[in-house]
């Protein structure tokens, strides 16, 4: 009888460290998404943000990169939309200023489902009359106590690739030798092998199949890859899976979703 309880014991507890481990690896677990929404506008040209958030939500993503992100403007009657889509989706909003715009300002966003630590907006890079562009950060502390760093960035759009360079290596220069884990999401607006993607990627290590990179633009039949997640340093981070999400009436670009594990050191 002693024999057969402590066999049971044992295979209890056996269960009990898997369930444990299982639940440590999950919470190691990141999934970020990349989103350009097109300045809340639909692709029928209303603003349905209910459209939007149910992308992210269908998603469930931790980290969200949010691009063309519309604060107070005219055009996207005068409302927050990083604020109202962080309603929508019940996670925490950020917003970074790139340029005024129609009577409010115009950037990009986050979203999280954990709070920020700190945040910040660094201007990048750009030749006169081109659009002014930044890289928003912020940091936060996942469940299981690491802390990582998330940049969410949206690069110039405009030919020749003069900004686009400039503004990778300026990410580059900023961004290289921070204090934790990185995470870059965004719409760098340059396809695999350019010049822009070349520079990052000296440092930065691809979520995506170089030898057939998923398109995620245009939204109702994407032909080409400009919307990307990135991470650093190589040693800390596996890509588990990644997945174009298109909804052509949501935006016109697909969104990005990559679920990421962090390794210990």
């Amino acid at each position: 009888m002693k024999v057969k309880i402590t066999l049971l014991l044992s295979v209890l507890l056996l269960a009990q460290a898997c369930h444990a481990q299982d639940l440590s690896d999950n919470h190691t677990t990141v999934k970020i998404l990349s989103f350009n929404i097109y300045h809340g506008a639909t692709t029928r040209g209303d603003y349905n943000l209910d459209a939007i958030a149910r992308v992210i939500i269908d998603a469930d993503p931790d980290l969200v990169a949010l691009q063309e992100v519309d604060f107070r403007t005219n055009r996207s009657g005068h409302i927050d939309l990083a604020a109202e889509l962080g309603k929508r989706t019940k996670m925490a909003s950020l917003f970074g200023r790139a340029m005024y715009y129609d009577g409010g300002e115009y950037g990009d966003g986050i979203l999280s489902k954990y709070s920020f630590i700190s945040t910040r907006n660094v201007p990048l890079p750009f030749t006169p009359g081109s659009e002014p562009r930044t890289a928003l950060e912020a940091v936060v502390v996942l469940s299981p106590g690491d802390t990582i760093t998330f940049i969410g960035t949206h690069f110039d759009h405009l030919n020749p690739e003069t900004d686009r360079v400039a503004q990778a290596e300026k990410i580059n220069e900023v961004f290289a030798s921070g204090p934790y884990p990185a995470v870059l999401a965004g719409d760098l607006n340059a396809r695999p092998g350019s010049n822009p993607i070349n520079i990052l990627e000296e440092i930065w290590s691809a979520s995506y199949d170089k030898n057939n990179p998923e398109p995620t633009f245009p939204s109702d039949a994407p032909r080409i890859k400009i919307d990307y997640v990135m991470h650093l340093p190589i040693e800390r981070w596996e890509t588990l899976e990644t997945k174009v999400i298109c909804d052509s009436i949501a935006s016109d670009h697909c969104a990005y979703l990559v679920t990421l594990k962090l390794l210990s050191k």
